[in-house]
Formats: structure tokens, sequence, C-alpha cells
């Protein structure tokens, strides 16, 4: 799991991003958390991921785990939500288009 130099962050989770991270990468339970992921699926820009869904054993998978590359936390779906809007807003208002990964200057491997 990468992350994002300048990781966008919701209020609720700005207060404990270090413990949300070190936890992430220590694969633990994480009530309430979802991490905003560029995309895997051509066409999408983003994705919002719960962090126990990245408990599954799909995601512990070396390959799977290493291409998540994560530009937001939250607590909380509706933060998630507004965490998401906030990337794809700044993205549109900076450079009226939607390359999120271009944008935040993520280099994407095909």
């Amino acid at each position: 799991m990468r992350w994002y130099k300048n990781i966008y962050l919701g209020d609720n989770a700005r207060k404990k991003k270090s413990a949300i991270i070190a936890k992430a990468e220590a694969h633990r339970f994480q009530h309430d958390i979802y991490f905003i992921v560029l995309s895997s699926t051509e066409g999408n820009l983003l994705e919002m991921m719960s962090a126990v869904q990245l408990l599954q054993p799909h995601y512990r998978q070396p390959y799977v785990w290493e291409k998540l590359f994560v530009v937001g936390i939250a607590k909380g779906y509706d933060e998630a939500v507004m965490t998401m809007a906030a990337v794809i807003t700044d993205t549109y208002n900076a450079t009226g288009a939607f390359d999120v990964a271009e944008y935040l200057g993520i280099r994407v491997d095909a």
C-alpha cells in the first residue's frame, strides 16, 4: 500500500492519521475508517474502501496490496464521500479535467 505524500484527510481522520496508517499497514481491524484510493478500473477515478474490506485475504496478497495507492483517509462514510469529492473537485478546478493521478503527480504503472 502506498500513500500520497499530501494525503487528503477528513476532519475526524486527521486527529488519528498516524495510528490509522500504522494499523492499516499491520492489517489490524479499524471500525468506520475508509481509504480513498486511485481506481484500478479503467474509466473510474477513485474507489472508497473500508478498512475492514482490506482485511479480506485477496487484499493481503502482495501483488494486490502493493498496487493500492491511498490519496485520502476518512472516518465515517459521510466523511469519506466528502473527502472523495474534495479530491475530484480540486482536480477539476486546477486542471479542467478529471485525471486525479496526473493532478496529484502520481505515476500509475499499467
